[in-house]
């Protein structure tokens, strides 16, 4: 809806509007993003803060999401795109949204079948812990698959190899 603030979600069919984010946070997707955008191959595409309609009452706004590129038009005039394009869900933990961004908002995407999952906490000084999941597509939920602090080095949805400690240069 046009006339909404910038970043409202829909989570349970409540709409929530996203208070103002902390230099942590900015840092992260600033360090994030681009890495993402170097290392995806021309299949996927990196998207920031652009919802994801999971169901008619769920339409929430990963910090980060990477799309299958057929997903995401020419025009780049999309406002969202619909959960069976979503391949990684990123939520960055902010004070503010503590309980959605570790409860609720990985419980939604495991439902719609997001298969991957990140979640990114504050660690020692400003630097990130990521903590990676993976869907269960028995149970429809994530199962933690690896916790990186220094350097995050995984292989799927794609390899990434990206030094975290770069942000202490931001």
């Amino acid at each position: 809806m046009p006339e909404l603030p910038p970043h409202t979600e829909l989570i349970d069919g409540s709409l929530v509007f996203v208070s103002p984010q902390r230099s942590f946070h900015t840092l992260v997707m600033d360090l994030l993003v681009p890495a993402l955008r170097a290392l995806a191959p021309r299949s996927l595409r990196v998207r920031r803060e652009m919802t994801i309609a999971l169901d008619k009452r769920n339409r929430p706004e990963p910090d980060i999401s990477i799309l299958r590129a057929e997903a995401v038009s020419a025009e780049a005039d999309e406002t969202g795109y619909d959960a069976a394009d979503a391949v990684l869900a990123v939520e960055v933990v902010s004070p503010e949204s503590e309980d959605r961004d570790r409860k609720r908002k990985p419980q939604l995407y495991a439902e719609a079948g997001i298969r991957h999952f990140w979640l990114v906490e504050k660690g020692e000084g400003r630097r990130p812990v990521v903590h990676i999941f993976e869907l269960d597509p028995v149970t429809r939920t994530y199962v933690p698959t690896s916790i990186h602090h220094d350097r995050l080095k995984v292989s799927v949805p794609f390899t990434i190899d990206i030094d975290l400690t770069e942000i202490d240069h931001l």
